[in-house]
């Protein structure tokens, strides 16, 4: 190895190598030309050619959600540094270990509006737990390490490293990079806390031992920070009804007696009824963001709270709290589980059963026989039984899959929550099935999201990835109708999609299975043939086009205003 040189951008691959990634998303450019050229040569990292720069983004994010993994994205300059943003934006929301790697015009041309040039650390600095622009090829080993430590530690998140072509070309020796690399983190200010204080642990567990209507409120948290099993260990030792957010789909067993569906502006009747009877809350890994909990005055009135998350800066920003606990949520749950025996609130759980009989998700049948979109939601759960891996777009169809598909394991709903990104359902899903390649994924997409980046579906035919496209198609951009319908007196405007491309002869273009489904007889017939096949397939359903998710509490409401207890059209 005597006087044998290495680049920045072997540098690069032998870091990440070296960090445990194995596999990348990407789309190649001018300025990163010496990155490829080395993956080419490299042989050790699976790169998976994306379509788009965005796509690659979503695909990483994606990954990182179903495998508990870090997820990598790659990107030039300029125009395809800025088509990362939506996906490092989405990341970032939704707490995703996510590294996105962008090229860089060459270091003297930095500030010189050079072709493709764009201050990519700028843009990113808000959405981004750090970014870094590397200046010295020497800096290179230290950046990368810090990037994966931040992105992967704490609340995770995404981290950028920017990196100018002359330093991709750069050499050093091969000895110095091993001296470089082997050097310790050292991260002045950055130590997340990660044991909760006793103190404040012991005041909870007080307050835990002393309530009669307890209810615990699990988000995403909970799955970053991989407790599923304390925090189900908790809720049945203490006879605790548990609710979700969006994010949370999956903590729980659909069929847990204790589980009450998820809550907000969508969830079950119940979930929501319990917000505004509880006398104790015990939010795990919640950020109390306006689709929970609307007025935040109103919201959980009766009850005093314990919130718990690793993030400081999240307690008591949108919510006051009794008992703050700022720890990692597997450390904190550990400690209620070794500082609380056997509780019972039957009269409380008994009192949520009957509502859950009371206030049942329902909807109407399609009239003659037409397909309602919760038709092919419950017909969707009825094959996957709670097993399988489901992304989704924003909008519409992501709160019936949130409302009638089961999740029974963590990371298996995969959804853009803080972000609302439409076009994520379909590259979060090739991500998910690149992660997961022997689980059966399924993407959920609305006919607006679907043509956001369906450009993706190329890497289905060039991976041979199984994935199964399900597209609502209600001709609408079905969720902004609704609230046009609801809060502007019906006045639609731009969002009729009636004029759809043929979604058929798009499967065709990409050579890919497609099917048609108009029918309530049709789904009975073909959905499952179709969803257990081993072949990519695109499945249209052609849905009622004026249906709305209900209930609903409307935006900036209590649970006093919600619309459609029953959830049936009538109602609203």
């Amino acid at each position: 190895m005597k006087n044998k040189k290495i680049n920045g951008s072997r540098i690069l691959l032998e870091c990440l190598y070296r960090l445990g990634i194995r596999e990348m998303f990407g789309y190649p450019g001018g300025s990163v030309i010496p990155i490829y050229d080395e993956i080419y040569k490299f042989g050790k990292l699976k790169h998976y050619f994306s379509r788009h720069e965005q796509g690659a983004a979503h695909e990483a994010d994606g990954y990182a959600r179903a495998s508990g993994r870090i997820g990598v994205c790659i990107a030039t300059s300029g125009p395809g540094a800025t088509n990362t943003v939506t996906g490092i934006m989405t990341a970032h929301m939704d707490s995703v270990p996510l590294l996105a790697i962008t090229g860089q015009v060459s270091s003297n041309l930095l500030g010189k509006d050079a072709f493709q040039e764009s201050d990519i650390v700028g843009i990113t600095l808000p959405i981004t737990k750090n970014s870094y622009l590397v200046t010295d090829i020497r800096d290179l080993p230290r950046v990368i390490k810090e990037a994966y430590y931040i992105a992967t530690t704490g609340r995770p998140g995404p981290v950028l490293v920017d990196i100018p072509k002359d330093i991709q070309l750069d050499e050093i020796d091969y000895e110095e990079f091993e001296i470089l690399y082997s050097k310790e983190l050292d991260l002045p200010g950055y130590d997340p806390t990660i044991k909760g204080h006793p103190w404040q642990i012991k005041k909870a567990v007080q307050l835990i031992k002393e309530a009669k209507k307890p209810l615990i409120i699990a988000g995403a948290g909970v799955l970053k920070s991989m407790c599923t099993e304390d925090l189900r260990e908790f809720a049945r030792k203490a006879d605790i009804p548990v609710t979700t957010t969006l994010l949370g789909l999956g903590v729980m067993p659909s069929d847990d007696e204790l589980f009450l569906g998820m809550l907000g502006m969508h969830g079950t009747v119940t979930a929501n009824f319990a917000t505004a009877e509880a006398d104790l809350v015990i939010a795990a890994g919640i950020r109390f963001d306006d689709r929970i909990a609307g007025q935040p005055n109103k919201f959980c009135e009766q009850a005093k709270i314990i919130h718990v998350d690793i993030d400081p800066a999240e307690i008591g920003k949108n919510k006051k709290v009794e008992v703050p606990i700022v720890g990692d949520l597997k450390n904190v749950l550990e400690s209620f589980n070794k500082s609380i025996d056997k509780l019972e609130h039957r009269d409380w759980v008994e009192q949520l059963n009957l509502w859950k009989k009371e206030y049942p998700l329902t909807y109407e049948n399609g009239k003659d026989g037409r397909l309602m979109p919760q038709d092919v939601m419950v017909g969707l759960d009825k094959i996957l039984d709670g097993n399988a891996i489901v992304t989704t777009d924003v909008g519409q169809h992501q709160m019936w899959v949130a409302q009638y598909i089961r999740f029974n394991n963590p990371n298996s709903l995969i959804t853009s929550g803080g972000a609302g990104t439409m076009g994520f359902g379909i590259p979060s899903a090739i991500g998910a099935q690149i992660a997961k390649p022997h689980v059966k994924v399924v993407a959920i997409v609305g006919d607006g999201g679907f043509q956001m980046t369906f450009q993706e579906l190329m890497m289905l035919r060039h991976y041979d990835l199984p994935l199964k496209v399900v597209i609502i198609n209600n001709s609408y951009l079905g969720m902004v109708r609704q609230w046009q319908e609801m809060f502007n007196d019906g006045r639609y405007s731009f969002v009729d999609l009636s004029i759809n491309p043929d979604f058929g002869k798009i499967a065709e273009a990409y050579d890919l299975e497609y099917a048609k489904i108009e029918s309530k007889e049709e789904l009975d017939k073909k959905l499952r043939g179709l969803i257990e096949s081993d072949k990519a397939t695109i499945i249209e359903c052609r849905v009622e086009k004026e249906v709305n998710v209900l209930p609903m509490i409307p935006s900036g409401s209590s649970v006093a205003n919600m619309v459609g207890k029953r959830g049936v059209l009538e109602d609203a």
